[in-house]
């Protein structure tokens, strides 16, 4: 087991998401956050497992669901939250909204809203690293869903070819939207397609934030020896639909129930306290914390202002040239 302070720590952030989340849903039932919104709850313990096994200049790239690994990276929640409201204080300046948490300060580069298209920005973010000799590796992080796709077959051939510093992280949650793993893939532990590449593939309990540190652990050292990428694959799953506007009409209850029984968060907290590593009031006050934290998000986003017109045009290029300033007609 980890010491207490580790294990508190990741049940705060876990419990950090899982609030943050319920706050978004209340959000979008209230209609201050409009387009997409697709809720990370069940699967915190990979993002904060994995996460945490990575140094804070290691390179990240995600996928649209993108909430809780922004939060397990340490980004502002009062400036995530104000992204989804649109808000100028957004951790985007309002413009990318649900699937587009960025912070180049935390080198979070982005959740990307098509399937898999991020897996070759990672490869390269691995190249230019090994290019400059530096020991900082790349993280991408995508579903089930993309390991069907061209982008996912040719980063990993490219990566092992060049023996690349990445590390290649599937939230395999069993769906595909609403398709099942069984009816659009051929094998079910999709780690195993690594060995088409020669490179290293390894499954873990998604459900345990343990399992997901310590694997990404093994990974993180395979990949700084420079035995090329790693393919990793974390068996989770979600607790809500696809997005919000998903009726769920593709599994049953039963199985949500299941699964619930493997609430990362609660498995987490029983476990530590049974072990006597700290005491249930302990974990509370981290859920108090939480709590709070998730609250205040809220407000400062309520509270925050509307991007101004006039900055209609910002943030198109990184470097504009000539005359960019939105002109009303």
């Amino acid at each position: 087991m980890v010491d207490k302070q580790l294990a508190l720590e990741w049940y705060r952030k876990m419990a950090l998401i899982r609030r943050f989340e319920e706050k978004c849903a209340e959000g979008y039932a209230y209609a201050k956050i409009g387009g997409f919104l697709h809720l990370y709850i069940g699967q915190e313990a990979v993002a904060v497992g994995a996460i945490g096994a990575l140094n804070d200049d290691d390179d990240i790239v995600t996928h649209y669901r993108d909430h809780g690994h922004a939060i397990a990276r340490g980004l502002d929640t009062n400036a995530l939250m104000a992204e989804l409201y649109g808000k100028a204080t957004g951790c985007s300046k309002g413009r990318g909204g649900s699937m587009h948490f960025a912070d180049a300060s935390k080198h979070f580069w982005g959740g990307y809203a098509l399937v898999g298209a991020h897996l070759p920005l990672a490869v390269g973010l691995a190249m230019a690293s090994q290019y400059k000799g530096e020991n900082r590796l790349a993280m991408a992080i995508f579903g089930d869903g993309s390991t069907n796709n061209g982008g996912f077959h040719e980063s990993l051939n490219m990566a092992a070819v060049f023996k690349l510093p990445v590390i290649f992280l599937i939230e395999n949650n069993l769906y595909s939207m609403g398709v099942a793993l069984h009816r659009d893939s051929s094998i079910s532990d999709l780690y195993k397609r690594a060995a088409s590449y020669g490179i290293h593939g390894e499954a873990f309990d998604g459900m345990d934030v343990q399992a997901a540190y310590e694997a990404t652990k093994r990974a993180v050292e395979h990949v700084r020896a420079g035995n090329g990428p790693v393919l990793l694959e974390a068996k989770t799953y979600r607790f809500r639909g696809h997005s919000m506007a998903d009726p769920e009409m593709y599994r049953s209850k039963e199985e949500v129930e299941f699964w619930k029984q493997k609430d990362p968060i609660t498995t987490w907290k029983a476990r530590c306290v049974e072990a006597g590593i700290a005491t249930a009031a302990e974990f509370d006050e981290m859920e108090a914390a939480a709590n709070r934290e998730a609250e205040e998000s809220v407000k400062f986003a309520d509270e925050s202002p509307e991007p101004e017109l006039s900055t209609l045009c910002d943030y198109i290029y990184a470097n504009p040239i000539g005359q960019t300033e939105y002109q009303p007609v």
